[in-house]
């Protein structure tokens, strides 16, 4: 019961500082505010599984090497492979809802029908390592430690099963609300001519999200009179940029 607590809470932790590392990352590429997920919140589950199934093959690994050297090549190249397949799933999955690639390596050296490329791949290797050598240890400190009352940064010990169920409580609800919002707008994306202007681009913006989320999904639609989602999305912005200034102009 006690690893199965653990194994909630390195979900819940790992999912949030994947979710900071792609905001951060999208942020700065975009220059404004990007809500990086799947999720409504600040999580994003892959790297939440990601960081699981490593941590778990660290804790299990069938390796014992005497060359060092070896072993961290052995181990370096499995975590390549765990969250390479991680990543090929979940694109795949994700193309088969939505009929769009929401994210498309087909453009870089050595890729797998453009969910996966040796690129990435040996980044998440290097990120495995990073969080396993450094991030994981001091994870573990925080999940671990039973409380003491001069050290606030420890989740208390009597804490940790009502913070796992509240975050189960609410990864359900996330995950529910999210996923229904996803059909929705692959239902307005494919069946389009079934709405009128008015609401598939009510649609459209309501969902804008995603769309900023995920780029790729910009596309969909593309070059169809009144239902193109980037000139939606352009012009409301456009048009929210000009009441600003509108509003604030003297």
């Amino acid at each position: 019961m006690n690893m199965m607590v653990d194994m909630i809470l390195f979900f819940m932790i790992y999912s949030f500082l994947g979710w900071v590392l792609e905001t951060v990352f999208a942020s700065i590429i975009h220059r404004k505010f990007i809500n990086r997920g799947f999720l409504i919140g600040p999580f994003t589950p892959i790297y939440g599984f990601g960081g699981i199934l490593i941590v778990l093959y660290f804790n299990w690994s069938p390796f014992s090497l005497e060359d060092k050297s070896l072993l961290l090549i052995m181990n370096l190249i499995v975590s390549i492979l765990l969250v390479t397949i991680l990543e090929f799933v979940t694109g795949f999955v994700l193309e088969k809802i939505f009929h769009s690639k929401w994210w498309d390596y087909s453009d870089n050296f050595l890729n797998l029908k453009g969910y996966i490329c040796i690129k990435y791949s040996i980044l998440w290797g290097v990120l495995a390592f990073v969080l396993i050598q450094i991030v994981h240890p001091s994870v573990t400190n925080l999940v671990h430690i039973p409380f003491v009352t001069n050290l606030t940064h420890i989740i208390p010990f009597q804490l940790k099963n009502p913070v796992a169920i509240i975050f189960i409580v609410y990864f359900i609800i996330d995950t529910t609300k999210s996923i229904v919002d996803v059909l929705d707008l692959r239902k307005t994306i494919l069946f389009y001519s079934e709405l009128s202007v008015r609401v598939y681009k009510d649609k459209v913006i309501k969902y804008k999200r995603i769309f900023f989320a995920f780029p790729r999904l910009l596309f969909l639609n593309a070059g169809i009179i009144n239902r193109d989602v980037r000139r939606i999305l352009n012009g409301r912005v456009n048009k929210i940029k000009t009441e600003f200034k509108n509003k604030f102009q003297p």
